[in-house]
């Protein structure tokens, strides 16, 4: 099996910036302050929960679980807002995956949250092309590590553990290194950090459009498929 594991954020939409501001916001009602800066050094690819707790962290103070849920959903809440107005997709998204779901299984391996990502699904038109999604409420940990690519390739496998060959596609540093950490091929796209910040990758796009899934097929790597726990 030939596996597509797709990001969301800066992968299908380009809503980095609304995560920032959503982020932002509900730290200033903390009274905690967070730079554009810092927030692409130093955040992205985190998902909610572990984001709140680097951010309190810095600020050496506590968090407890039912503050960081409560974090947590005020910042979904801002972020359904921006993006009910304003949902930028990735250009050539639709197109791209149209054509690659002749080729191979499409997943989406994403720390954002589930309802988040049927959203932005729906809203690029490419719904019907993801057959599996693993989102932030389906693994316990953030990337670097894979758990979220392992655990889409058990499910687009049945959880049976059969052999699969993945290719990634992300936008941010921590998904870099998840990829490799999976062993997979890896395309990272430049809609959050520039070209030069991404060595490591197998190939640099500034999005889908211009490109063909063929251009895959060399990248598709055999990687190990943990059971679906």
């Amino acid at each position: 099996m030939d596996a597509l594991l797709l990001d969301f954020n800066g992968v299908v939409v380009n809503d980095e910036p609304l995560h920032f501001a959503s982020f932002r916001d509900v730290l200033a009602e903390e009274g905690l302050t967070l730079e554009e800066d810092a927030y692409y050094a130093d955040y992205l690819g985190l998902d909610d929960h572990a984001s709140f707790h680097e951010a309190f962290h810095r600020a050496c103070r506590p968090l407890e679980p039912r503050t960081a849920r409560r974090l947590v959903g005020r910042k979904a809440e801002r972020y359904a807002a921006l993006a009910a107005r304003d949902l930028p997709i990735v250009p050539g998204v639709g197109p791209f995956l149209r054509r690659a779901t002749g080729r191979c299984r499409v997943a989406i391996a994403s720390g954002a949250l589930r309802r988040e990502i049927d959203f932005g699904l729906a809203r690029a038109g490419v719904a019907a092309l993801v057959e599996v999604i693993v989102s932030a409420e389906d693994v316990g940990v953030s990337k670097p590590d894979p758990a979220c690519h392992r655990l889409a390739l058990a499910r687009l496998t049945g959880g049976a553990g059969a052999p699969a060959r993945a290719v990634v596609v992300e936008d941010s540093l921590p998904g870099l290194y998840a990829a490799r950490a999976l062993g997979a091929g890896c395309v990272m796209l430049t809609t959050s950090h520039a070209a030069d910040a991404l060595t490591g990758a197998d190939r640099v796009w500034d999005s889908f459009d211009g490109h063909d899934p063929a251009e895959l097929v060399d990248m598709f790597r055999l990687v190990e498929v943990a059971p679906d726990v």
